[in-house]
């Protein structure tokens, strides 16, 4: 071989190496760019699962807060008419008592009306108790009396009403049930 075959071969020999280290380069710059990739993925991922936890963690927190407030205003709704129905009971003593002033005696009884509007919009309801099977759930028995024509455990006088809000007691029906 001559120089300038030698030169030829020397020339293509460093071509090919420089091109398998181009080729190298290439391989290890797509799998960095994979693993790059990968990486972001990942990440995204993480993000994406973060971004759900928080916005389900807030979810709850928001039904909680709901739960905690509606409890609240039933609580003190339950507090404040349980220091309102000594008043009622004041009011259905006035009406039923003799009077001989019709206007006073209508007087108390708008005032009544006024009292069991008030109670039923704030969803106060009177529990039932003359003729009524006694329930300890709803009614506190102060006394037993002979039952004439009543069933035995049927309520046959009611001493104070008893009121609540949905399935909560504000104040039980104080009664006398039959034996």
């Amino acid at each position: 071989m001559n120089d300038e075959e030698i030169s030829a071969v020397n020339n293509e020999d460093i071509e090919n190496e420089e091109a398998e280290v181009t080729v190298e380069k290439v391989s290890e710059e797509n799998e960095n760019a994979a693993e790059a990739e990968d990486k972001t993925a990942e990440e995204l991922k993480a993000v994406k699962d973060q971004l759900l936890r928080t916005m389900a963690e807030y979810d709850n927190f928001r039904k909680r807060s709901q739960r905690e407030k509606e409890a609240l205003r039933a609580e003190i709704v339950t507090n404040v008419t349980s220091q309102f129905l000594p008043v009622m009971d004041n009011l259905e003593r006035a009406l039923a008592a003799e009077c001989s002033d019709e206007n006073y005696k209508n007087g108390v009884k708008m005032i009544c009306d006024s009292f069991n509007e008030t109670l039923k919009n704030l969803g106060v309801e009177e529990i039932k108790s003359d003729g009524e099977m006694f329930s300890p759930s709803f009614h506190q028995a102060v006394q037993k009396v002979p039952g004439g024509d009543a069933e035995s455990g049927t309520i046959v006088q009611t001493f104070a009403k008893g009121y609540k809000i949905g399935d909560k007691v504000i104040r039980f029906a104080v009664v006398a049930v039959a034996e």
